[in-house]
Parts: C-alpha cells; structure tokens; sequence
C-alpha cells in the first residue's frame, strides 16, 4: 500500500499523547519527519515514535521536499500561520481544531490551501468515529422520530499550567471544548444554526472557563451546550431528543474500545454496543485517502467555516 509521508510540526500534548499513537496505526501513514522548537526535543520524539527524521524548526520540516503532509498541533493562535506557511510548500495539512480565532481566517486558510492545490482538515477526529456515523444514522432512520432538540456537555480539568489558559493563544473554554458540542450539534442536524445566545465565567486571564449556550436551528430546532474547563473529573453526555424517544449518549469525544448508548422510550431504555478504532488513527487514514484515492474529507472546508461562524456568534454572544 502507498503511504503518504508524514511531518509533524511540534512536539504538543495533543501530538504526543493521541494523535502520533494514532498515526503510528494508521496503513497508509508513514511517520517521516519530527520538527520541535529545539532539536534535542525533536530528536527525543523520533526516538520514541520511529520518525525518520528529527528537526529544531518548523521551517526546517517544510523545506525537507519528501514530506507530503504535516499535522499542526500547535496552540491555536498559530494555526493561520503554519497552515499557510505549510501550504505555501505544497503540503497536505491536518490542522487540530479550532481551525483559527474567527471564521474570516478559516476562510482565508481554506482559500490559500485550495489555491496552492493542498488538502486541508480540520483535526475533530471524533466525527471519523463510526459512532457518530451510527447516531446518525439512527436519526435519519426515524428511531427516536423527529429530532428538534439536542443537549450535550463536555468538562475537563486540569488547565492550571497551560497555554489554554492564556488570551493571547486563544485560551478559553469555547476554543478548546465548545466547538465540540457545537459541532456535535451541526452534525447530527446537518444543519447550520442562524443564531447563538451564550453566557460565560471569565477568568483573571480573561478567557472562559465556563460557557453556556444556546444555538438555534432553521424549524425551530434548538442546541443548549456548557462546556467548562475546571471541574475535578471529565464529564461528557450528550442527549438527542426526539418525538419518539432519547438517545443518551454517555461517550466521552474520541472515545475508544466499546461503548455504550441508549434509546429511552418512557421507561424503557435498550442498550447498543460499538467498537470503536482510534479516531485519531481514522482521521489520518482519511486524509491520506483523500490525497491518494480523492476522497472527500469528512471534515470538509464547508463545515470547518460553518463552524468557525457559529464560534464567533458564541463568542460575540458571552463577551469574549
């Protein structure tokens, strides 16, 4: 099989932790090349992960002619940056969600990219997971008929080191969290919403570290999302409510093995099962379909700047 290779621009939690296990597994991945702020972090990477080559700069990485596509991971105020620098060289790019600070630069990234003949996809690797495919599905299907209200939840602690935490990289809960329950939201609607309410608790930095929002569906359909940035445990539910039944689904985003959901109908509630690969692993094979076999990416330029506009109606809605 072919495999697309890889660079991999900073040495992040993110990059470390999921996404590079992910890639390691991924078939038509291979792990080329490491570029870290200093070359001995780098190197320390490549050692760990098999990259083949290890470099003290993301310039470096770009201008090495081998590399066909880099993941950024890096703090989100950099995004715009990197991804037009990247395309600028003709690579492929998986950019780690948010895509940028507003929707007028995910459009311009997405325009650059298209221009410079490059694939560009935003990183929500769980929208690769054959769960939400199957929720999906379960909708359309009518299981829990008409679906017009959808709530979900996302709470994770430990930010008190962190550069989530900080204005000037685009810290806040809505950046890091929220863009999931909103996504999570468009997608299952498969829709776009025409308008958001949202109230926030802001911190000393000036960031939220708790969000609240309501986002409004063309018929009348409704999302309510809180997201939150300091509780002492992860916590993630969502909920689909129809005019049948509920979809509960207590699944942590990007979760892994074999998961469990329910349909609740009065007192009733059955139970479904999934195995679920890696998402990161599925959204690097993804990409690496579309560049090798033209497939669309899931993630596509339209949703990413659907996205990016209902952030900034979020944003714009609790005073960020």
């Amino acid at each position: 099989m072919k495999k697309i290779r890889w660079g991999v621009l900073g040495t992040a939690h993110i990059a470390e932790k999921q996404t590079i296990p992910g890639m390691q597994n991924a078939k038509n991945c291979e792990l080329y090349a490491i570029a870290g702020r200093n070359l001995e972090k780098a190197k320390d990477f490549q050692n760990r992960f098999g990259f083949q080559k290890a470099y003290g700069s993301y310039d470096e990485l770009l201008e090495d002619p081998d590399v066909e596509a880099v993941y950024i991971p890096l703090p989100n105020h950099l995004h715009k940056e990197w991804v037009l620098k990247a395309a600028a060289h003709k690579k492929h790019i998986l950019c780690e969600k948010p895509m940028s600070g507003s929707a007028k630069d995910t459009r311009e990234m997405f325009q650059a990219c298209k221009d410079a003949g490059v694939i560009l996809m935003e990183a929500f690797a769980y929208l690769h997971s054959p769960l939400m495919q199957k929720l999906k599905l379960q909708i359309e299907e009518g299981l829990i008929g008409e679906v017009n209200f959808i709530e979900s939840m996302f709470y994770t602690p430990g930010y008190e080191d962190n550069i989530r935490i900080h204005r000037e990289t685009l810290g806040g809960s809505v950046y890091d969290l929220g863009c999931y329950n909103i996504t999570f939201a468009s997608y299952l609607f498969g829709e776009v919403p025409i308008s958001a309410k949202a109230v926030s608790h802001f911190t000393e930095e000036h960031i939220d570290d708790m969000t609240c929002g309501q986002l409004l569906y063309p018929g009348n359909k409704r999302a309510v999302f809180s997201c939150a940035m300091f509780p002492h445990q992860r916590g993630d539910r969502s909920f689909i409510y129809g005019t049948k039944g509920i979809l509960e689904v207590p699944v942590s985003f990007n979760a892994e093995g074999t998961q469990k959901w329910y349909l609740i109908e009065g007192e009733k509630r059955t139970a479904f099962f999934m195995d679920i690969p890696n998402n990161y692993m599925l959204e690097v094979e993804q990409l690496g379909n579309c560049i090798l076999n033209g497939e669309t990416p899931h993630v596509s330029a339209e949703f990413s700047i659907q996205t990016a506009e209902t952030m900034d109606m979020v944003l714009k809605s609790c005073g960020y």
